[in-house]
């Protein structure tokens, strides 16, 4: 009988020609001229590695080390028997590996023990560096999330709204006094009346728009202007008083 010793193949995945050989009852100088006119018809030669083995004479013959690919590369060319017989082996040997063995020796112990050490370790670091992304993920999220919010009281306003709807959209946590109070303060607004300076709304920032006069008998209307908020005032606002970070396109004015 052939020697089909597993030892041709280090961590063997495939098999040996002598296996091969052995597995279908074909003679072994029959396994190398199939492998070797497969290898004429150009397949990968890495599924085919040529090597050699002693054989009983105590000489150096030649043998093949097949991949699991290269396996089944040379059972296409067999009968549905012969195809068969080197799957089936394929398949033993896959499941021997997924065997658990259990250590015979101190030394098989410990070197188990490092292993298994060695896989938690990986784990461990696998662990961390997802953690890290997701932490990173949510980061990212949490500094967009001031633009979001904004975008979004931006795109309620719908072209302008008054200084206490202003106040509301942005959140801001106070009301309209409130926000005209600190707009006069910072000097965006008069200080003796709850109106935006001409730059203000050169920059198109807020509105004056005049109101229906208020009609009285046998005395002149009295006539109302409303200061309005446009989308690039709320920004300045919420830039100002939201407690928000600026996306850096928000220009000073002089």
């Amino acid at each position: 009988m052939l020697d089909t010793t597993n030892e041709l193949i280090p961590n063997q995945k495939g098999m040996t020609s002598l296996q091969i050989a052995e597995v279908t009852g074909k003679r072994h100088d029959a396994i190398l001229r199939d492998i070797r006119n497969l290898l004429k018809q150009g397949v990968a030669a890495h599924n085919f590695v040529e090597t050699s083995y002693t054989d009983k004479s105590n000489r150096q013959s030649p043998c093949f080390n097949l991949t699991p690919k290269g396996c089944l590369i040379l059972a296409s060319g067999y009968d549905a028997v012969l195809r068969e017989r080197i799957i089936n082996r394929l398949e033993y040997l896959e499941n021997e590996k997924k065997v658990i063995k259990t250590p015979q020796t101190y030394l098989e112990a410990l070197e188990a023990l490092v292993a298994s050490e060695k896989e938690k370790e990986q784990l461990r670091i696998e662990t961390e560096q997802q953690q890290k992304q997701i932490e990173q993920k949510d980061a990212k999220i949490t500094k967009l999330q001031p633009k979001a919010d904004f975008a979004e009281a931006a795109f309620k306003a719908e072209g302008k709204v008054d200084i206490g709807q202003a106040a509301k959209i942005l959140n801001l946590g106070f009301g309209r006094n409130t926000l005209f109070g600190k707009l006069r303060d910072a000097g965006i607004f008069f200080k003796d009346r709850n109106e935006p300076k001409q730059k203000y709304i050169d920059a198109g920032y807020f509105e004056m728009t005049l109101l229906p006069p208020i009609r009285r008998d046998n005395h002149p209307d009295i006539l109302c202007q409303k200061v309005f908020c446009k989308p690039k005032g709320l920004a300045y606002i919420n830039h100002l008083f939201g407690g928000k970070p600026s996306d850096g396109k928000i220009a000073k004015i002089k």
